[in-house]
């Protein structure tokens, strides 16, 4: 399904998944420009962007063709955030499950639907931020840029203590830390278009993207790690002040980006 919004084009796909199971869906927004993958938060959807204003907060780049929206869907109710009855390995399996919806149906989608492979950047905020910054450090192959606010990066905030071999490989301080490879470790250092942002108010977990920032620092891979003051809350008011702001430098570096495709 899809129509014409004032000078913006969203249009909604969806699609039965082989690797989730289920069908879910991708909320395009814009014609052109560089891709960007959004990641919702918690137990929301691929509309959630749009009721809540981040969309809207993007227009002017999205109508100047500077970069075009890709809001997925989830399965967070089904992994990290599912009822405490079910196990931790079945929700773990889900977790995997989804991190292979990206790379194996998302990524070939936006390339299909862009004409050509382009530099993704990843994005999202709250547990999307998470998703957003897990996916590009495991794959910098694919990703060449991530945009991550008010984000856990600590898999086990959400495992209630559980770990596993899947868990530690989807838990970026962990497995950062130990990380030392020839072919990944310098392709993440290739990537400076890395922005993780925190307010430090109500509800807020600056010290998360400080942590996540020591391990960066400690493994010389670029980033940016920026604090907003204690006014800014977790809360859609701070993402739809912050998107803009990070969003603007990662395009700034646009003919960057575009060298970077598959490097």
């Amino acid at each position: 399904m899809g129509y014409i919004r004032d000078s913006m084009r969203r249009q909604l796909y969806s699609w039965w998944s082989p690797a989730a199971e289920r069908t879910l869906r991708v909320a395009v927004y814009g014609h052109w420009g560089i891709p960007m993958l959004m990641f919702p938060t918690a137990m929301a959807d691929a509309l959630e962007y749009e009721r809540f204003g981040l969309v809207e907060a993007l227009r002017g780049w999205i109508e100047a063709g500077r970069c075009k929206l890709y809001c997925i869907d989830s399965l967070n109710a089904e992994s990290w955030l599912a009822p405490p009855e079910v196990p931790p390995a079945v929700r773990s399996q889900r977790h995997r499950a989804y991190n292979r919806y990206v790379i194996e149906e998302v990524v070939p989608f936006i390339y299909a639907d862009c004409r050509g492979r382009q530099p993704i950047i990843t994005a999202g905020a709250s547990f999307g931020a998470y998703h957003a910054a897990n996916l590009f450090f495991r794959r910098p192959d694919l990703f060449v840029g991530v945009i991550a606010m008010s984000g856990e990066y600590n898999l086990l905030a959400y495992t209630g203590g559980y770990m596993d071999e899947e868990c530690y490989f989807n838990s970026p301080v962990h497995y950062l830390t130990n990380l030392d490879d020839h072919v990944w470790l310098p392709l993440l250092r290739s990537r400076p278009q890395q922005y993780f942002a925190s307010g430090q108010g109500a509800y807020e977990r600056p010290e998360a993207t400080l942590e996540l920032s020591r391990v960066l620092s400690s493994k010389a891979i670029p980033h940016v790690a920026e604090l907003w003051g204690a006014e800014w809350s977790h809360d859609w008011p701070t993402w739809r002040a912050m998107m803009p702001v990070y969003l603007e430098r990662v395009l700034s570096a646009e003919p960057l980006l575009f060298s970077m495709v598959g490097k």
